[in-house]
């Protein structure tokens, strides 16, 4: 990892407290990186915010889903990691799209997907682990 990165780690139950805690820290740490376009700034709190309000939105079942959200702000790009405990997300990755302009809901991974340059969700019996990463500088 860079010597110069900055990093944020935020871990707790998944409910929308941490999301807000999340978007907290990031509004902090763009202070501390001046290098960061504010388009990137935009288009990549609004990736995270997304995926991680899915992710507790999604997260309702019999057990409290932990979530854990790494962000890593560098010199070239900005990567979030977020890991849940809860059943693995099934995700058909060609339905993903942007609905009309009439839904009130459905945009979340389709917005993500446009604004970032790498985006992964893994899973396995543990959970489900999302990767977000803008390259700063990205046309869009």
């Amino acid at each position: 990892m860079d010597a110069d990165a900055h990093v944020i780690r935020l871990d707790g139950p998944a409910r929308l407290a941490l999301v807000d805690g999340v978007l907290d820290a990031l509004d902090a740490a763009w202070a501390a990186a001046s290098h960061v376009p504010d388009l990137d700034r935009t288009l990549f709190t609004l990736a995270v915010s997304e995926v991680a309000t899915n992710m507790v939105q999604h997260s309702d079942g019999p057990t409290d889903v932990q979530l854990r959200v790494d962000i890593r702000i560098a010199a070239d790009d900005l990567t979030a990691t977020l890991v849940d405990t809860a059943p693995p997300a099934s995700i058909d990755w060609h339905d993903v799209a942007m609905p009309d302009a009439e839904s009130e809901s459905g945009r979340g991974l389709a917005l993500a997907q446009t604004v970032l340059d790498e985006f992964v969700h893994t899973y396995d019996d543990g959970g489900n682990t999302w990767v977000l990463r803008r390259l700063l500088g990205t046309p869009d």
